[in-house]
């Protein structure tokens, strides 16, 4: 901390003056935006994961907490957006920039602090993303193992007309669910109640051992009893694919490498999104760099607007680069797009756009 200190120390007064106002504005923006997404998406998790299978509070709300890492991964490139065009917008309003650029200052130089901000909270961005949400994601899924261990829970399959299935299972360890019983009400006129002592899931479907299947009419007489030592059921619903989508979060960039290398044998689907996310571990974090290269110029107002306008393209850029990677990813996974653009076309748009603009406001702005 003291060798940071002295660093800023050193700087120059108008790096100084610049990061000042850059980093409470960061600060703020990371905040907003944390309290949004967690407010908007993570909240009802914690509720959904409350009422559909009996996590008791304290637990749902620990694992909450251990998401929060991936949401700063998420939120680290929107403070810095956020602050970038705010303040440059500030000092366009107040005639600051106009000031500098008087005195000899280009908007190259007014802008070398704010990339090399970028380019230390892209690698701050990656350093969590590569070391603490691997190990927070693993944590908040031990834990969720823990308290199913602990207690009886319940979850459900609904499809479109509604309820599917019921689920109740005594206890889970290590990846195993014991004293099974599923309702079935996903055929007309019928009723399937499935007893098992133990069971798990796979990408073949629901593996039961030991137990029972009855049959039972509307009427309530049971119509069919089977017994088995070992049954595999094709349900609708899959674990082990709710399962997998954690696995690129568990890992670091080298081992997820590693992880495609030695799993051959997943899924298409499942290997394209890992790939995906593999490529997305680099890319998220150079985002904070592409938001500052389109920002800056954004930030740059004419001398006719007396408004800072530096809020709403912060929040129309953000929604525009996530539309863009929700539209490439979902290509990308279906088989439309190679991993690598799917994972990198939002950057390389927005890069392409913003060194446009960048270029055209440095050097031809009087």
């Amino acid at each position: 901390m003291r060798k940071i200190i002295q660093l800023f120390k050193k700087l120059k007064q108008l790096d100084k003056y610049l990061l000042k106002q850059v980093i409470e504005m960061f600060l703020m923006g990371v905040f907003v935006f944390t309290a949004i997404i967690f407010a908007s998406d993570t909240f009802i998790t914690l509720i959904k994961q409350i009422s559909m299978y009996g996590i008791p509070f304290k637990v749902a709300l620990i694992m909450i907490i251990l998401n929060l890492p991936s949401v700063f991964v998420m939120t680290i490139p929107m403070g810095v957006l956020l602050s970038t065009v705010m303040t440059l917008n500030r000092l366009s309003l107040a005639s600051e920039i106009t000031v500098m650029r008087s005195c000899g200052i280009g908007l190259e130089r007014i802008a070398k602090p704010i990339f090399i901000f970028a380019i230390v909270m892209a690698c701050f961005s990656f350093f969590i993303n590569e070391t603490i949400v691997p190990a927070a994601t693993k944590q908040s899924k031990n834990l969720a193992l823990w308290a199913f261990g602990k207690q009886n829970f319940v979850f459900k399959e609904v499809g479109d007309k509604g309820l599917r299935r019921l689920f109740y299972v005594g206890h889970c360890e290590n990846n195993t669910l014991y004293n099974i019983t599923v309702l079935d009400i996903s055929k007309e006129d019928t009723i399937q109640v499935l007893q098992a002592k133990q069971g798990a899931t796979s990408p073949k479907g629901w593996e039961f051992d030991k137990g029972a299947i009855y049959t039972v009419s509307d009427n309530g007489n049971v119509l069919n009893t089977t017994i088995f030592e070992h049954s595999l059921a094709q349900f609708g619903m899959d674990l082990s694919k709710e399962l997998e989508k954690n696995v690129a979060q568990e890992q670091n960039f080298f081992q997820l490498v590693k992880y495609l290398a030695t799993h051959r044998d997943i899924s298409k689907e499942v290997k394209a999104s890992l790939a995906i996310q593999l490529h997305d571990k680099i890319a998220l974090p150079v985002t904070t760099i592409v938001f500052v290269l389109i920002g800056v110029p954004l930030a740059i107002t004419p001398p006719r607007v007396r408004y800072n306008r530096g809020f709403l393209f912060s929040i129309l850029i953000i929604f525009f680069y996530y539309l863009l990677r929700a539209l490439s990813v979902s290509f990308g996974e279906a088989g439309a797009l190679p991993p690598f653009f799917a994972a990198w076309i939002p950057n390389i748009l927005i890069a392409i756009v913003g060194s446009y603009l960048y270029y055209k406001k440095v050097y031809t702005i009087t």
